[in-house]
């Protein structure tokens, strides 16, 4: 853990456990180290990076204009395997890639994890694979395929929920939720706290 916040402070990247999969772990706010995110997985600027945060009170901090369903979301499903694409407050002195003044939020259920970000502060955090490989379910398969892009491998044993997280777009001015990627919480358990907030062309 002590080489891992090393790594994080000098820009370096590491791999953390997370409640779903591995993850490949950059400073949220140096955009040097987001960039050796996107280019460890093969990315462009055009596919930024969700943001792991330790806990509700970062999420009042980094976004902005938050619906009352988002907030019901967080409150049931938080830590968990829920990401929130919300508005970026605007004087955060961040460069994520090109995301369109919006940031994709979760707090992670994974101790290890949730140690990590309680000393650095937010990650920008991408599954540790590349680009159209599977995601990482051990440590040993995100060494495989990111090698020595990365400074520290934090092995918290295998990941056996097999599922990325769910993606909610949060951001629509009308306050409806729209899921844009199907993941470890089902779209009926979204609906069952949310109700008529969820988008009906989300496949729900």
């Amino acid at each position: 853990m002590r080489l891992a916040r090393s790594a994080i402070g000098r820009g370096d990247l590491v791999v953390v456990p997370t409640d779903t999969v591995y993850g490949l772990a950059a400073d949220a706010f140096s955009p040097r180290a987001v960039q050796r995110l996107l280019d460890a997985k093969g990315r462009t600027r055009q596919s930024p990076p969700p943001v792991l945060i330790p806990s509700t009170a970062t999420l009042e901090a980094l976004a902005t204009d938050i619906p009352d369903a988002a907030r019901s979301l967080v409150e049931e499903f938080w830590p968990g395997g829920l990401t929130l694409i919300l508005q970026a407050t605007p004087s955060l002195a961040w460069d994520l890639g090109d995301t369109g003044g919006t940031v994709a939020l979760r707090m992670p259920a994974d101790d290890l994890a949730l140690e990590l970000l309680a000393d650095t502060g937010p990650l920008a955090v991408s599954s540790a694979n590349l680009t159209g490989e599977p995601a990482a379910m051990t440590a040993a398969n995100a060494v495989a395929m990111l090698g020595d892009s990365v400074s520290v491998y934090l092995d918290g044993g295998p990941r056996t929920g097999g599922l990325a997280s769910t993606i909610v777009d949060a951001t629509d001015h009308s306050g409806l939720l729209r899921i844009v990627r199907q993941g470890a919480v089902s779209a009926e358990s979204l609906r069952a706290i949310v109700g008529d907030s969820l988008h009906a062309e989300s496949g729900a």
